[in-house]
């Protein structure tokens, strides 16, 4: 049997498990005031081929996906340096072997 909220006019809160045949609650059973049902949002989560599981955030996948961001930019900050090690150490080897190349570490 589905539980019902319902809220009366003096603020009462107040829950009520009946059926969905029954007649809903009109008065309050504290003050006797005249009722409302209260309607809360529900959860929809579309599921099938036509929906994509990404579509739904977490945040276990925010984690993931600033992971998978951030080792991306190492691998391209990693790549960028090697170049720049690579195209610098042929020009400036003929000219000075004795001292590093900048940015190197000692």
């Amino acid at each position: 049997m589905p539980i019902y909220e319902y809220r009366c006019e003096n603020g009462h809160l107040f829950e009520v498990m009946q059926k969905i045949a029954d007649p809903p609650v009109t008065v309050c059973a504290t003050c006797g005031a005249p009722v409302q049902r209260v309607f809360h949002p529900i959860a929809v989560h579309f599921k099938g081929s036509g929906f994509y599981n990404t579509d739904y955030g977490t945040s276990k996948r925010k984690r993931e996906m600033d992971a998978s961001a951030k080792a991306g930019a190492d691998k391209q900050d990693a790549k960028s340096k090697e170049k720049k090690e690579s195209s610098g150490s042929g020009s400036s080897g003929s000219s000075s072997s004795s001292s590093p190349p900048s940015g190197a570490a000692d």
